[in-house]
This record gives C-alpha cells, structure tokens and sequence, in this order.
C-alpha cells in the first residue's frame, strides 16, 4: 500500500467522525385523539444532523463492514407522559412520546426508530390546539 493510500485513509475516518453533526433538535409534535376536544402541541428534542456515509461504486469489491449506512440516531432518551385535553372519562388521554437525551450517528434501530422519510408528512391540528411545554 502506497503512504499516499495510507494518510487518505486515516484522513477520511478521522474527518468523517468530526464532520458529523447530529445532536438533540427541538422539534414539535402535533397529538390529536378523535374523541378528544383539542390538538396538544408538544415540544420535545429528537435526533437530528448530519453523518457521514460511505458507499462505494465499487460493493461487490468489498466487504460489508466497509460500507456504511449512518444515520443520526439516539444515543440516550427518555419517555415523558402528555395529558390530551378535553377528553372524555371512557377514553385514555395520555400520550408518551421519546425525548433525546443523547444523539449519535449509527445504524438505525427500527425498535424506536422511524428509518424511512416520507414525502409527505403532516404534523398539523384539525382541531383547537393547546401548547405543551415540559
């Protein structure tokens, strides 16, 4: 191996961990039951950012281990519980949803994970929205 192969190497690894940007973003999550009267907006952080990627052209060349498919993830979360408002007694109005502690960039775990991005989402009310800010 060329010193020139070498250096780019150890150049990329050391650049891709520093060039990386994920870390906890504030976020609002819009929650609406149908039985219930309003729409509660939540803030809450989630992981957000950059991670570096590698994928090669050349894949049936190398091994898997060398591909990469980073994605910003969490690293450390807790659940926190949200009363809906204007529910009524027969139906349950609490919602749990993550908080990112921690974020990290590595492979996505689809136990708490969304790992796809849709085209279209919506994250809006129908109904009179009350803020909750925990």
């Amino acid at each position: 191996m060329s010193p020139f192969f070498v250096m780019s190497l150890l150049f990329g690894l050391i650049f891709g961990q520093t060039a990386s940007l994920c870390a906890p973003s504030e976020y609002t999550i819009h929650v609406e039951k149908r039985e219930c009267a309003y729409c509660l907006a939540i803030n809450t952080t989630i992981c957000a950012g950059f991670c570096m990627t590698r994928d090669s052209n050349g894949k049936k060349l190398l091994l898997k281990s060398a591909l990469s498919q980073n994605v910003c993830t969490y690293k450390e979360m807790l659940y926190r519980t949200a009363l809906i408002p204007g529910c009524p007694h027969h139906t349950i109005p609490y919602y749990s949803y993550p908080v990112a502690v921690s974020c990290k960039c590595g492979k996505c775990n689809t136990d708490y994970s969304d790992c796809v991005r849709e085209r279209v989402r919506t994250n809006y009310c129908t109904k009179p929205q009350k803020l909750c800010n925990l």
